[in-house]
């Protein structure tokens, strides 16, 4: 049976009995269920949060409102797929209930959903899906008639946000650093200009073993690495780790203030952690030449992201995938994602800067 509110406003930080807490799961997966049904090329049925089969938990009428705004941003962001080449004919989508903790009419909700979308063949090159797990914290609270409704619900990881998640407020402009070291925005425009890489083995780095990295790691972290999911996050460790796989060697000693890059067993560089830092290293050292425009990314090739153009990079993902219609495909951690387009990024941020980098 479901928490008697008398019960909750005595209950300061309990767990959530069993039967609320599959309750609370199963509104939270109606809501993602419903966001990812909104990119889909086909129609779908009515949305289930409107439904009340739930468990009796509901959806606050401000939250429902909400909802609504993002299934329009989120078929927005279909819209913007469609022109760049790209949809979705499936998905699923399955949510995990990792938490639930009570303090008086509240209730706190962490959640990990698990999407996987199956690519739509329109050029025919497609890989069959991309998939990402992400993490949510919702908001429950107790209504007056005795029932639990949501009236929160956030993402908790950084980086890009998941493609079925609708597309925030406008962000508070942020103060450019007074001295930045940036490598040229690629541009975003498809086709691009032919740019080919040298896959060969006879190159100084191994490709293919930086891209079976990332995807075998994409979800299942490499223990022997610390992780920064909760530090400011974990893309640009794994990308490091990536590209050490495939022979970059690591920099131990340097009289350059951004040109060590090392993980040891009690710290790691910022340039190996960093985002920036990352790109300020690979620069100066020459690891990396900045491509023209993105969509000429291949195997082993990085991406950056500037999610709010104010000068200071964000996030970093590898390609490790590339169609033979010329569409790159990136796996990063944070969200924790594998084999999503450029064009799903582009479409998710069509104002953002990007820069792309050949590794």
């Amino acid at each position: 049976m479901f928490l008697a509110v008398a019960y909750a406003a005595t209950c300061r930080a309990a767990t959530s009995p069993r039967a609320t807490t599959s309750a609370f799961g199963r509104i939270a997966d109606a809501v993602l269920t419903d966001r990812t049904a909104a990119l889909l090329d086909t129609p779908q049925p009515a949305a289930r949060t409107s439904l009340k089969a739930t468990g009796g938990v509901r959806l606050a009428s401000t939250l429902a409102k909400s909802e609504s705004g993002a299934a329009t941003s989120l078929r927005g962001t279909r819209s913007r797929l469609a022109a760049l080449g790209e949809a979705y004919t499936a998905a699923d989508t399955k949510v995990t209930v990792n938490s639930a903790r009570l303090r008086g009419r509240t209730a706190t909700v962490r959640v990990t959903e698990t999407t996987t979308l199956t690519y739509a063949k329109i050029r025919g090159d497609e890989p069959p899906t991309t998939g990402f797990t992400a993490h949510h914290e919702l908001t429950f609270t107790t209504a007056a008639d005795g029932g639990w409704q949501l009236t929160g619900e956030r993402l908790t990881d950084t980086g890009p946000r998941p493609v079925n998640e609708p597309a925030p407020a406008a962000p508070a402009a942020k103060v450019r650093p007074s001295a930045v070291i940036d490598a040229p925005r690629a541009a975003i425009t498809y086709p691009a200009p032919a740019a080919p890489k040298n896959l060969a083995t006879s190159t100084p780095y191994d490709y293919s073993a930086m891209v079976t990295y990332a995807e075998k790691y994409w979800k299942n972290y490499n223990t022997a690495y610390r992780k920064y999911n909760g530090m400011g996050g974990d893309c640009t460790n794994f990308i490091s780790q990536a590209l050490f796989a495939g022979g970059w060697k690591k920099v131990t000693s340097s009289t350059q203030e951004y040109g060590t890059w090392n993980s040891g067993t009690s710290s790691d560089t910022d340039t190996w952690i960093g985002v920036n830092e990352w790109s300020w290293f690979t620069q100066t050292a020459k690891r990396t030449t900045a491509l023209a425009n993105a969509y000429q990314m291949d195997l082993g090739d990085v991406l950056q992201m500037d999610f709010d153009k104010d000068g200071s990079k964000d996030h970093t993902m590898m390609t490790t995938y590339r169609s033979t219609s010329g569409v790159p495909y990136l796996t990063y951690h944070d969200t924790d994602t594998y084999r999503r387009t450029l064009s799903s990024l582009i479409a998710s941020y069509p104002n953002s800067a990007y820069y792309a980098y050949r590794s």
